[in-house]
């Protein structure tokens, strides 16, 4: 069955245009190819990527965090109770007024006990700034790295000026070293995040970043097995231009330098807005959609790689919608640059700010004497 199913799947047919085929790409005359098998390589060094995070992350990030004033939070921790704890964990972290009544009434503890109890809970599973910051620069680190390789592996390459030279030769496209450990470098990096993403900090965009790195990670394997490794490093290297200043905004954000976060964000902005949204479907997947059809009659290889590219397209819209209302409020009025995917801290008083209003109506309302106001007890207040 699974000798039948790999038959199947690795059909000459679906992946490569008509008279071409897997044997095109079988090494001779010393010319090296692209093979799936080497795609395991990814694995040892996604781990090894994974360990050198930890190492990188307690002897680097958190001595650079300290140096810049960034510290550790220390969140109040909460009394547990089996009932509370039991919500929170099997039904929703943020009740609703009829579930909250219903607990009040199984704990004997008040409405506004209950909710506050709710909110500590919830910051108490919240990532402190410490961990965020040491998260941020570690992919500040990486994608700047990657930036500088993808650079050098690609500033002597005439596809990198002429987009049209990507098919030039196609699919007997030789493979250089640079390339080889640019591919596997980058797909061990994305499959190190997915291996890490139940402990990484987890933002509103959670869903949206695991389509991308499932994507990302089908279409580097995907472009590998069937050489389009011209295509592939262009398309890493577009993204890898904006990523690493993204990162270092978020670095400054966390350590309260506001102006250099603030600029850095409008510059990656611009720089986004640039390669995801004008080079990326303009020119990228103009060479990969429009172009190829004049050289070969569409097949399956063809299609799959576009809607691999469309779905990064969609999420390139998605977060270029987000980017776009940040630079906004930020050009228009002084407003700082924070991070609209991370949740931000419930206070105290956030819940008790309807007392205080009461209390402070109560007060307004008190009559005055002699510039006091007077009490029950009917004698005014002594100076």
């Amino acid at each position: 069955m699974l000798e039948w199913l790999s038959e199947v799947f690795w059909q000459e047919r679906l992946w490569f245009p008509e008279g071409l085929g897997w044997a095109d790409l079988e090494d001779r005359d010393g010319r090296v190819y692209a093979k799936p098998r080497d795609l395991w390589v990814a694995v040892p060094i996604a781990v090894m990527f994974l360990v050198i995070r930890q190492v990188f992350e307690r002897f680097v990030a958190t001595p650079l965090a300290l140096m810049l004033g960034v510290k550790e939070t220390v969140r109040r921790r909460v009394a547990y109770n089996q009932t509370l704890e039991s919500h929170y964990c099997n039904e929703s972290k943020k009740p609703t007024q009829s579930s909250v009544m219903k607990m009040c009434k199984e704990t004997g503890w008040t409405e506004r006990h209950v909710q506050r109890w709710f909110r500590r809970r919830r910051n108490q599973d919240r990532p402190n700034v410490l961990k965020k910051f040491r998260e941020a620069c570690w992919r500040f680190t990486f994608y700047l790295l990657s930036f500088i390789g993808g650079l050098y592996a690609l500033i002597d390459k005439p596809w990198l000026y002429d987009l049209e030279e990507m098919w030039k030769g196609f699919p007997t496209l030789t493979l250089l070293p640079s390339q080889y450990w640019y591919y596997m470098l980058e797909l061990g990096f994305y499959m190190s995040l997915l291996f890490s993403v139940a402990s990484d900090v987890k933002r509103k965009d959670f869903k949206e970043q695991i389509i991308h790195h499932v994507a990302t990670i089908t279409l580097i394997s995907f472009s590998w097995c069937v050489n389009y490794i011209r295509a592939g490093t262009l398309i890493m290297f577009v993204h890898d231009s904006a990523d690493y200043l993204l990162e270092s905004a978020k670095m400054f954000n966390y350590a309260r330098w506001k102006n250099a976060c603030n600029y850095i964000f409008i510059l990656f902005a611009a720089i986004f807005i640039v390669t995801r949204l004008i080079v990326f479907p303009f020119r990228i997947m103009y060479c990969t959609w429009v172009y190829p059809v004049t050289l070969y009659a569409p097949f399956f290889g063809y299609y799959f790689l576009n809607g691999l590219l469309l779905v990064l397209q969609c999420l390139h819209i998605f977060w270029a919608v987000i980017v776009i209302r940040m630079a906004l409020r930020f050009l228009t009025t002084d407003w700082s640059v924070e991070d609209e995917r991370s949740d931000k801290d419930e206070t105290d008083e956030s819940g008790e700010e309807d007392e205080r209003m009461k209390n402070g109506e109560r007060k307004k309302n008190r009559p005055i004497q002699n510039g006091q106001p007077t009490y029950n007890n009917n004698h005014s207040k002594k100076d």
